[in-house]
């Protein structure tokens, strides 16, 4: 959907040194930290040299990975993580210039199905495999069909409740997925099966990683050594619902980390107050968002809850373009404060999650939603908007 890569580089080394004299060190590896000398021992990419470099402070930003199941056949040719801009535009060249007519994608998270939509786009024939009952495993499974039946919809062969097993290869080149029910012609495959904290410099530095598998850091995002900091895909959050530490790979999340710990290491004093899992998408024309818990994970931190679910319209009823939208909210009983929400449906429904996690943050009840003056005109909600809705039928049930 973009024309130029470039216009996908948010800033250049070069734009970074000239605008803010910072030394951007490109194709340079970091293969050790030495926490006692406070030193990195930096390898060029393009040279053999390899030298210490000292540092008064560290940030560890070394993101995360894709998971790459060790099956036989995983590292052969046409079977692809996409997790960097480099790996897609890898991606990219190689459906260019091999033409591949069948595509499986492995996994039904937010990048498999990104990859499934844009593999059809581009002409191809697309199987997803999910291990799951649906797809998006970020949503309860009522809300995840309604995404497994879009891809469905636009052509989509999808595979639930199978796992990945393994590949056949061909001159070694992936020909065959291999599940624990069928064997899937492929030219091409997609691991679209999450991603895992990339902290293996920093664990064997000995940087205390926390339960989720993420670097552990406070709320200023120091990591438990000294003016050693770490934000981003590799590192925890604090959930401001379950009050448990959490590893969410987002970008705004990675962001936040960033600006406070910048902010922290120059001598400014700012913190990282939490998060709720806020997360859009879009599949085709569908639109997916969620905030705050769901029903798993509501059950798992012992919460006495009730859900709603409840379908309206992204627009009035008669006016041109209008489409469904299904909001989901979960409540604790009793008190009836907001646990979590998942909205899907057609334009016009994702951002609607906002309002949503805007009222996690500050500890809204459902009764207090209910009551918000949303704005009204026919071209954007009918009269009582689906969040308002969603709020006042969830509140018989508190």
């Amino acid at each position: 959907m973009v024309d130029n890569t470039e216009e996908l580089i948010a800033k250049t080394p070069e734009a970074i040194r000239e605008a803010l004299g910072i030394e951007v060190k490109v194709r340079h590896d970091i293969t050790e930290i030495d926490l006692k000398q406070r030193r990195l021992r930096v390898q060029e990419q393009d040279n053999p040299r390899t030298w210490w470099e000292p540092f008064d402070q560290l940030m560890v930003a070394t993101g995360a990975l894709p998971i790459r199941p060790p099956v036989d056949g995983i590292n052969a040719t046409g079977i692809f993580g996409v997790n960097t801009l480099e790996s897609g535009i890898q991606l990219n060249r190689f459906i260019r210039e091999n033409e591949p007519r069948k595509a499986v994608v492995i996994g039904g998270g937010y990048i498999g199905l990104e990859m499934a939509e844009n593999l059809i786009k581009r002409g191809l024939e697309v199987s997803l495999v999910e291990r799951a009952p649906e797809v998006m495993g970020t949503l309860d499974p009522n809300m995840g069909a309604l995404v497994s039946k879009a891809l469905i919809d636009v052509g989509v062969d999808l595979y639930r409740d199978e796992s990945l097993e393994g590949f056949e290869i061909t001159r070694d080149r992936v020909s065959e997925v291999i599940t624990d029910q069928r064997r899937l012609p492929a030219d091409l495959v997609i691991l679209g099966m999450g991603v895992k904290p990339n902290t293996t410099l920093a664990q064997a530095a000995g940087i205390p990683l926390g339960d989720t598998g993420a670097i552990a850091v406070d709320d200023t995002m120091q990591t438990r050594v000294d003016q050693v900091w770490a934000g981003g895909d590799c590192a925890e959050s604090f959930h401001l619902i379950s009050q448990k530490p959490a590893a969410i790979a987002l970008g705004t999340v990675a962001n936040k980390h960033g600006r406070v710990a910048g902010t922290n290491m120059g001598g400014g004093n700012a913190i990282f107050p939490g998060l709720v899992g806020t997360a859009v998408s879009k599949i085709c024309a569908v639109e997916v968002a969620r905030t705050g818990l769901q029903e798993k994970e509501a059950e798992q931190m012992g919460a006495e809850y009730v859900s709603e679910v409840i379908v309206s319209t992204t627009r009035a009823g008669y006016y041109p373009h209008s489409g469904p939208i299904t909001v989901k909210m979960l409540a604790e009983k009793g008190s009836g404060r907001l646990l979590g929400a998942q909205i899907v449906g057609r334009e016009g429904a994702a951002k609607r999650i906002d309002i949503l996690a805007t009222a996690l943050h500050a500890g809204f009840t459902v009764a207090e939603i209910a009551d918000l003056d949303l704005s009204y005109a026919p071209p954007y909600s009918p009269l009582w908007d689906p969040v308002a809705i969603a709020a006042r039928m969830t509140l018989k049930k508190v």
